[in-house]
């Protein structure tokens, strides 16, 4: 079966709506374009697809309200522009979804939010209960508190990360160009639209250059981004936002944009990333019963099955699960600190919220972040 015909039954999409997209080229938002948007992932998650949004526009949609015909170049300038932006950008999407009976969220993130262990068990716990409750998480950049230059570009590499942090299945790049060609189509007109090729292709960066031809993020955020979200098996289509039902046609498999292909499925990749960003800060020493489940089934690991703790360890911090003869078994992402879990191991998970006067996860390491040696 080829991936585009699998497209179909895929269930979890990250979808990102670039700025040129959204703005109709910096003119203010164009309503017309994101209700069109709206009303496509409204038919998706009536499919059963999970989506999270992506969404760029905020300092572009901040400007068109502040009366400001051009982009500021001071860092206060730009981080005030976000904030006012985001709020029209936001109740805009709120208005559409809930047409489709849709709750929607914010959810403002950076890349520190990504890198630091806690906080992204933190934000992956979230995003994906937003998920099982069907509501829509319109993410974007925390423009008004980063302390780099705010590039345009920056939610490619952002949607990669989401998409790494849920598992998705594929990442959606909605641009103002049909897809990737091999040459900039302004300039060539040989260029040719490339139809598929790998995440990982080393020619790729080449082909889009740092000017590249998909708007003011130009195209090798593209590529970057397709390589990132390849890491957790996440296949990237870039296409064009304008194109007549483009997420419907690229849910049903057919030739559109450019489909860069991640080779691993998704949660083998995850845990390879996984295994090869963490370093052990502490074991759990697991009782027989517990030990045999994690060898033989994978399952999460619980408080229960824990006889004893070893290390200065924090939440989301990577831990080992050995045996009682010190034989490691797996290693995962803890979701306590040493502290919280010299309290509950060996105990129910109905008894966290009496023992640590909060109820949290029901497991010390969930199985999705749990890797068998």
């Amino acid at each position: 079966m080829s991936i585009r015909s699998s497209l179909p039954a895929t269930r979890r999409w990250v979808v990102k709506i670039g700025s040129a997209l959204l703005t109709d080229d910096g003119k203010g938002l164009d309503l017309s374009a994101i209700a069109d948007w709206v009303r496509q992932m409204a038919e998706l998650s009536k499919q059963d697809v999970e989506i999270i949004l992506v969404s760029s526009g905020a300092v572009a949609a901040g400007m068109t309200r502040l009366g400001w015909s051009q982009r500021p170049t001071a860092i206060h300038d730009l981080q005030a522009a976000a904030a006012v932006g985001q709020a029209g950008l936001v109740q805009t999407y709120e208005q559409e979804f809930q047409k489709y009976s849709l709750q929607t969220a914010q959810v403002l993130l950076d890349h520190d939010d990504l890198s630091s262990r806690e906080r992204y068990l933190n934000a992956r716990s979230t995003l994906k209960t937003l998920m099982s409750l069907r509501v829509i998480a319109v993410v974007n950049e925390n423009d008004t508190v980063v302390t780099d230059e705010i590039r345009f570009g920056d939610n490619d590499s952002l949607a990669a990360l989401v998409a790494n942090l849920i598992d998705a299945e594929l990442l959606v790049i909605l641009t103002d160009q049909l897809g990737m060609f091999d040459a900039d189509p302004r300039s060539n007109p040989d260029a040719k639209l490339i139809s598929e090729v790998a995440a990982d292709d080393e020619s790729l960066a080449e082909m889009a250059g740092d000017g590249g031809s998909l708007g003011r993020g130009g195209m090798i955020t593209k590529v970057r981004a397709a390589k990132l979200a390849a890491r957790s098996g996440a296949h990237t289509i870039i296409a064009g936002g304008r194109i007549k039902n483009v997420l419907a046609r690229v849910h049903k498999g057919e030739q559109i944009g450019t489909l860069m292909v991640a080779k691993q499925r998704p949660q083998t990749a995850r845990k390879r990333w996984l295994s090869g960003q963490l370093q052990v800060k502490g074991k759990l020493i697991l009782d027989d019963g517990a030990a045999r489940v994690i060898r033989q089934h994978g399952r999460s690991l619980l408080p229960v099955g824990v006889k004893s703790s070893v290390g200065s360890f924090n939440r989301g911090d990577m831990v080992a699960c050995v045996d009682q003869q010190g034989h490691e078994l797996a290693r995962g992402l803890v979701n306590y600190s040493h502290k919280e879990a010299s309290r509950i191991i060996g105990r129910s998970s109905d008894e966290i919220e009496a023992l640590l006067g909060y109820r949290g996860d029901d497991e010390l390491i969930h199985r999705d972040n749990l890797i068998i040696n």
